[in-house]
């Protein structure tokens, strides 16, 4: 059975191209309370999967250990977009550990933003791994190999320490072994697990919570929370969906998106996870997808100007003038009415 259709694009009268996908919004116990579409196949959740990978450093001492403030560990959890704040923020966590911008082993790609790219571009410089989007992710896992009192060199293997590491943890928050999973390697060559998409909501929702793991992961994961409620730009950047959406959260959701079109949520008031896949890797889908689930589920406030905006997004072309929307579709809008999400949440 084919997805279904949860988002649509219009072109003047007519909808243009449509948007297949899935959701799961579950309890910490696992229990699922809001679905739509295939939940149990194993999708890679990308950088969504980021908040964990730094949980990691951050249950095993970073956060004390190197002195961090809430901006760099926000950045550790971050696809950046290479502005001033995060390039400054990542240097600042190498500094801490002992570490340069030579041990990062992402690669290197002009930054996201366009006005930073421009700016770096004025100066005569190159692009290096520090304005890689996932240059903060390393520098945790650099942290991580220090405290583990391990090689920092080829940290980005599946069977090094530190990756061992982080899978434990993954492991912990989805409650599902992933050791025989399907293992990818990521745009910024460390190893990404296959996870069902009900799992990795449930993962999400003991991120939330602390259920189900230990003391010290739970505290790890509410000092992650608190440090991207305190600094939202740095988990992503001008502009762009989670920064904006946190903006307006506060901690009432912590949100993370990876690429090909995942999107996740963890919000403690309402002790729940999200996660969110389109089909097509579609990420204006999954940010639609997830602004209304946020809303559906009272961790945002669908009145406000802001979260409308995300919602319900308009198309305009290279002058300015509106040419459609990125809108709900029937199916997502059925399954997060008022009526509805009174019923589930």
């Amino acid at each position: 059975m084919d997805n279904p259709v949860l988002v649509e694009v219009t072109r003047g009268a007519i909808v243009e191209s449509r948007h297949r996908g899935a959701f799961a919004v579950s309890l910490a116990s696992g229990e699922r309370v809001a679905q739509a579409g295939d939940v149990a196949s194993p999708v890679y959740p990308r950088s969504a999967i980021k908040p964990f990978q730094a949980l990691a450093a951050m249950a095993a001492g970073a956060g004390e250990r190197f002195g961090l403030g809430a901006d760099e560990v926000a950045v550790l959890c971050a696809s950046h977009s290479g502005e001033q704040r995060h390039v400054r923020a990542v240097r600042s966590v190498l500094g801490k550990i002992g570490s340069n911008e030579g041990a990062l082993e992402c690669g290197a790609h002009w930054p996201i933003n366009a006005e930073a790219a421009r700016a770096l571009a004025r100066r005569g410089a190159e692009a290096g791994a520090i304005h890689n989007n996932c240059s903060g992710k390393h520098a945790g896992m650099l942290a991580l190999a220090r405290l583990l009192g391990t090689e920092t060199a080829g940290y980005v293997e599946r069977h090094h320490p530190v990756q061992q590491r982080i899978l434990e943890v993954v492991e912990a928050f989805c409650g599902v072994a992933l050791g025989e999973a399907p293992c990818g390697t990521d745009g910024c060559s460390v190893p990404t697990w296959a996870i069902p998409l009900g799992a990795l909501a449930r993962g999400f929702a003991r991120f939330a919570t602390g259920e189900g793991v230990n003391d010290g992961l739970a505290a790890a994961a509410s000092s992650i929370a608190e440090a991207i409620a305190a600094e939202p730009f740095m988990i992503a950047g001008t502009g762009r969906f989670c920064s904006r959406a946190m903006g307006h959260t506060g901690r009432r959701a912590l949100i993370k998106g990876g690429a090909e079109g995942v999107m996740c949520a963890a919000l403690p008031e309402r002790g729940l996870g999200i996660a969110v896949k389109c089909d097509d890797g579609a990420q204006r889908g999954a940010e639609v997808v997830m602004a209304h689930l946020l809303v559906a589920f009272r961790a945002a406030d669908g009145d406000d100007p802001q979260m409308a905006d995300l919602m319900r997004r308009a198309m305009r072309n290279a002058a300015g003038i509106v040419t459609g929307e990125i809108r709900a579709a029937d199916a997502l809008l059925d399954a997060t009415s008022r009526r509805g999400a009174a019923m589930i949440a």
